[in-house]
């Protein structure tokens, strides 16, 4: 009888983790393989002064096969399974630490205390309860991560726009895109929500159908429920219809 019941707790909590990843990478539009240079720039310049090296090395393992691999930000793994085929224990070669000199094998506590940092700072998230085939993780790119976002404003301010940069395509153009984003903290300017560069969209102050261009002064940053909301309304009449309620 309790492994019955063992048995359908498993099958309860695998298909929670299922739907969580189901309802959630719905929002989560196609990846695009131009956006891989900025994602990692973003790794190396932001995070990764932030990780210690085992995390680092975990933290590219799950991106590797979740973002970059299918566009998907989940990733289900073992932390036993992880011990090996990851990154090789700092002890290999040597005989220091009770290890073997040819084992690269990392122990079980690296490999759960990297984890843990990773969990700690904020790069996953851990969703639903572990199972047979291991534990569900959510994979956060470094905007979404608020160490990184400080890291960000202290490199530089708000990146400025110059006068001729105003004049160019900043709806349609990907690399001008990106500096709205970067501009509004990836986050969408109605109601604050937190963004990435997949699930930002950009919104027209001045609608196109009333003369409004593509400008960067004409732009803001929005999540898509906002954006679809507003539609082509003035923005004065949609922000008096948020405040209304």
């Amino acid at each position: 009888m309790h492994e019955k019941i063992a048995q359908i707790r498993s099958l309860l909590s695998e298909l929670e983790s299922d739907a969580i990843q189901e309802d959630n990478a719905v929002k989560f539009r196609a990846f695009s393989g131009l956006e891989l240079p900025d994602i990692i720039c973003d790794v190396v310049d932001l995070l990764m002064p932030e990780l210690k090296p085992y995390e680092l090395s975990f933290y590219i393992h799950f991106l590797r096969h979740s973002i970059i691999e299918n566009g998907n930000p989940y990733i289900r793994v073992s932390r036993r399974g992880m011990q090996s085929g990851v990154v090789k224990s700092a002890y290999a070669g040597s005989t220091s630490g009770g290890k073997d000199a040819d084992s690269g094998v990392a122990s079980f506590k690296t490999v759960q205390q990297a984890i843990e940092g990773l969990e700690k700072i904020g790069a996953i998230r851990q969703e639903g309860e572990p199972n047979r085939e291991g534990t569900l993780y959510r994979v956060r790119l470094p905007e979404e991560i608020e160490v990184c976002q400080h890291r960000r404003a202290e490199q530089a301010e708000r990146p400025s726009i110059t006068a001729t940069e105003r004049e160019a395509d900043f709806y349609n153009i990907r690399e001008n895109r990106i500096k709205i984003y970067e501009r509004d903290n990836y986050h969408c300017t109605y109601c604050g929500k937190q963004l990435t560069r997949f699930t930002a969209t950009l919104d027209h102050i001045t609608p196109v159908s009333e003369g409004g261009d593509n400008s960067a002064d004409n732009l803001k940053t929005a999540c898509l429920q906002c954006n679809s909301r507003k539609t082509a309304r003035p923005l004065g009449d949609f922000l008096a219809e948020t405040d209304a309620r």
